[in-house]
């Protein structure tokens, strides 16, 4: 698959499949057009020694000062390296690809002045798959993504480092691989590559599309769980969910019947009037989440269209305008409420899952689901392991978006700290994850247990654990079983046949 960028249709699907699949990438000629007519614009100022930020002038709190027509070229190099200034391991390559493939969007809109060349190398980086090496941390989220958008630039000039073949050599030795000279900055191209949100924007964009895939394996964990309660299916009648209005809630409810519908287990007797929250309660829960997502994604694929830059350059009116379209808040608030809301819904199953486990609220299943309780301590353990990513979650769904400290002698006095938040929503995220797995073996366990005849799709789920999570016929160490479980999830095999066999999707 090759992605054309045009400046106006980037998805979330379209980034993951440049910066996860590694696919091919092209810009539109109408972009290009856009690209080089904004950079004659700009050169036009230039020659007419217009005072513009960033371009002939310094910046931040040095915006007042000018610089002379010999120091322009100069100034975006010294700017690359002080800026260049993050701390920590490499972030993974995904994201970095996401973030050079979002500023490539950032250019073809064509309001941000750069030379058609520094697009050029963006792409070439990323067809020829060299990823910049890229510090994890330094950012604040404004000016966008300073520090790690300036060690992408300074390896497309020769002097950072970059991932080939899974080694981090050296930058130039690695253009030289490709047949480029180190690039070399003119005014103001360096800015033009780091002067926007697109880090954090790419791991939100990545992030969102994992937890949309996390929203349809938590259905089918639930399914499991019910059938497994001998769940009494009433809350789950459409009718209760279209009264209130909210296509979450109704999305899960008509999901959760579909994956039990006919179920021999769940038609087996045994029902309560009412069941506890964490059983009934799921589809509003849980569906409070998808809606967020839902809305999240809607402000991540605004953001990756947009004009995310500073100054911007009105081709048509030739003129220039500064501003602040650099703040990474409208992907920061989201993302704040999608950590969140993914630690609520982990809370959700591991009480789930607690069902399974206790002998008071399992509806006649052995402690723990031990076959030989006693002497076999079952899954008693598996339930602190999600306990603690669940305490894990809770921690790091404490907010970062209001955490803003004043930089640059206080010109920069409110920042974002939008990277942060969708660093610690991808932790929370990796997190459920584990105790979804979890979930879904004591599931797997109990339905056995139950020796009837499962529903349409909560049998396809566990045939799939099956093939590589044996029965707990007697204890054995199971920390190999929950990351097993984890890759399965994340495989999205369980997804794909549900959905293959069952011809819906979830």
């Amino acid at each position: 698959m090759s992605v054309v960028i045009d400046g106006k249709s980037l998805t979330i699907d379209k980034v993951v499949e440049v910066a996860r699949n590694k696919s091919d990438i092209s810009v539109s000629s109408e972009s290009w057009g856009k690209i080089i007519s904004c950079r004659e614009m700009l050169e036009e100022k230039i020659d007419k020694h217009e005072t513009m930020y960033g371009i002939t002038t310094g910046i931040g709190e040095f915006s007042e000062v000018t610089l002379d027509p010999d120091q322009t070229k100069e100034f975006q190099k010294l700017l690359i390296y002080s800026h260049a200034a993050g701390i920590g391991k490499p972030m993974d390559v995904e994201i970095v690809r996401g973030a050079m493939c979002g500023r490539i969007n950032v250019h073809s809109k064509g309001h941000s002045g750069g030379r058609k060349e520094i697009t050029e190398y963006l792409i070439n980086a990323l067809n020829q798959d060299l990823t910049p090496v890229v510090c994890e941390k330094g950012s604040v989220g404004a000016c966008g993504d300073l520090s790690p958008m300036s060690q992408i630039a300074l390896s497309l000039m020769g002097e950072g480092e970059m991932f080939v073949n899974g080694e981090i050599i050296d930058s130039k030795e690695a253009l030289e691989k490709i047949g480029l000279e180190p690039l070399e900055l003119e005014a103001r191209d360096g800015l033009a590559l780091i002067n926007g949100s697109n880090v954090l924007t790419a791991l939100a964009a990545i992030t969102l599309y994992d937890a949309k895939k996390w929203m349809k394996l938590h259905d089918i964990a639930a399914a499991m769980t019910l059938e497994a309660l001998m769940a009494n299916m009433k809350p789950y009648d459409k009718r209760i969910h279209e009264l209130r209005g909210f296509s979450g809630s109704q999305i899960i409810a008509n999901n959760l019947n579909i994956l039990t519908e006919d179920s021999e287990i769940l038609f087996s007797g045994g029902k309560k009037v009412q069941d506890a929250y964490s059983m009934r309660s799921t589809p509003q829960v849980a569906g409070t989440l998808r809606d967020s997502i839902n809305y999240a994604v809607s402000q991540v694929e605004i953001e990756l269209n947009g004009v995310g830059d500073n100054p911007i350059f009105l081709t048509k009116e030739k003129d220039v305008l500064t501003g602040a379209n650099f703040q990474g808040s409208p992907i920061a608030l989201p993302m704040e409420m999608i950590g969140t809301g993914l630690s609520m819904v982990a809370v959700l199953s591991e009480r789930r899952m607690n069902r399974l486990t206790n002998p008071a609220l399992s509806v006649g299943l052995p402690p723990f689901l031990a076959e030989k309780p006693g002497l076999h301590s079952g899954m008693m353990l598996s339930q602190y392991t999600a306990d603690a990513l669940i305490a894990e979650t809770r921690i790091l769904s404490h907010p970062a978006a209001n955490q803003s400290i004043p930089a640059a002698a206080d010109q920069e006095d409110f920042v974002s700290m939008g990277l942060t938040t969708s660093q610690k929503t991808r932790q929370i995220l990796d997190n459920c994850y584990g105790v979804l797995a979890i979930e879904m073996m004591a599931a797997a366990q109990a339905l056995d247990m139950r020796k009837k005849g499962m529903g349409k799709g909560t049998s396809i789920a566990h045939r799939i654990i099956r093939e590589s999570i044996d029965y707990l016929a007697e204890d054995r160490p199971l920390y190999r079983d929950h990351n097993n479980m984890v890759e399965i999830l994340k495989s999205e095999r369980i997804i794909d046949e549900i959905e293959s066999e069952l011809k819906i999707e979830l």
